[in-house]
């Protein structure tokens, strides 16, 4: 199935390396298999397979090459000078492609930088808008079920999608978080893990996570920060500029694959609305440079909404409400819509009909709703 960003990708690779990130078994390596099919003689190399390294660290590919796919290369010491290098003496013709499982800035290297010698683009997990045009175009329930990564949403069985979530975070823990950094305390590491998995949808405290695991603040902050780098999680943080007396600190904290939640339809529910407002500001900010970002509304006395998409002026664009039951709009959306002028939309699973509520708001469809990001 074609990935919504193919196009961009191509378009990009005339002008400089293109980096493609984001999550383990999202599909990045075959999306740039897909993207080599328009080349004659582009070349796949991978840095964990031996023969391959030799290659790398040779240069020892044709002149001619037009294509050159470098795929988990931030393993290999002093990648960024690497790079640099080999883009800087390439002929005109020759394009190069990047791929990676981990945040490509993530690691901080000495050397030379590569800024403006690149774009990026994120390769998300499957949202309703992606699917649109697709046999499983508006399929809500099956992407809730199944979460959006290509194996588990494509198998013909449920119960592969369990057998492969189960293998994929046991990856993750056991082998990713090691190739990147050193962790001493990895029990400690998995049970902030498995504690996130029951707090998503409400701000997330370090402290309180710290206590229950028996490890400092800090430590936990460092694990969250490698869960983000590894792409299994990110952040959403609160918006607080010009909102009276709202909360600063505390961030909630979603899983790209929204099948982790657990015990909780809501959650789960809002968890996949995240990934799918996630990965639309993603796209189109890599597609335009922009600088958006996905935040929430929370004041000290308890109003809250769940998102908000902030543009990159640092002005709310609109307010973003999730519910999985029909019923009236939540008075916290109401209340930030009317008193900051600000378009709301409030996004129901199973919702009979849809509706305006005055000018600036709305009750959506989900799948309705998501489809159109």
């Amino acid at each position: 199935m074609r990935r919504i960003i193919t196009r961009q990708v191509w378009r990009d690779l005339k002008q400089k390396m293109v980096f493609i990130v984001g999550p383990r078994q999202v599909g990045k390596t075959w999306l740039a298999k897909e993207i080599a099919r328009d080349y004659s003689g582009a070349l796949y190399l991978n840095y964990d397979d031996a023969k391959h390294r030799e290659v790398i660290h040779d240069e020892s590919w044709r002149p001619n090459t037009p294509l050159l796919i470098f795929d988990e290369i931030h393993k290999m010491r002093g990648w960024k000078n690497y790079l640099k290098g080999v883009f800087d003496t390439k002929p005109d013709d020759m394009h190069i492609l990047v791929t990676g499982s981990v945040r490509l800035d993530a690691h901080r290297c000495t050397g030379d930088s590569l800024a403006g010698r690149y774009f990026t683009h994120h390769l998300m997990p499957f949202t309703l808008a992606e699917l649109e045009g697709t046999e499983y175009a508006g399929d809500l329930e099956r992407i809730l079920e199944r979460g959006g990564f290509p194996e588990p949403f494509l198998g013909d069985h449920v119960p592969d999608a369990l057998r492969w979530r189960n293998l994929y975070g046991d990856t993750l823990l056991r082998d990713d978080v090691l190739d990147f950094t050193s962790v001493e305390n990895v029990l400690a590491m998995r049970q902030v893990f498995q504690l996130l998995r029951h707090r998503v949808g409400s701000p997330v405290s370090a402290s309180a996570l710290a206590r229950d695991v028996g490890v400092s603040p800090i430590t936990v902050r460092r694990y969250i920060s490698i869960f983000e780098a590894l792409y299994m999680v990110f952040s959403v943080r609160p918006y607080t500029h010009k909102i009276s007396r709202s909360i600063l600190k505390e961030p909630k904290i979603y899983f790209y694959d929204h099948a982790l939640v657990e015990d909780n339809q809501g959650a789960q529910f809002e968890n996949m609305v995240a990934v799918a407002l996630f990965a639309h500001i993603l796209r189109r900010d890599d597609r335009t440079g922009s600088r958006g970002r996905l935040a929430f509304l929370k004041t000290k006395e308890g109003k809250e909404v769940d998102f908000a998409v902030v543009n990159e002026k640092n002005e709310l664009e609109r307010i973003i409400e999730t519910k999985t039951g029909d019923g009236a709009i939540n008075p916290a959306l109401r209340y930030f819509s009317e008193k900051y002028n600000i378009p709301g939309v409030q996004v129901v699973k199973n919702l009979r009909m849809e509706r305006s509520d005055g000018p600036l708001l709305e009750i959506r469809k989900a799948e309705m709703f998501l489809a159109g990001l």
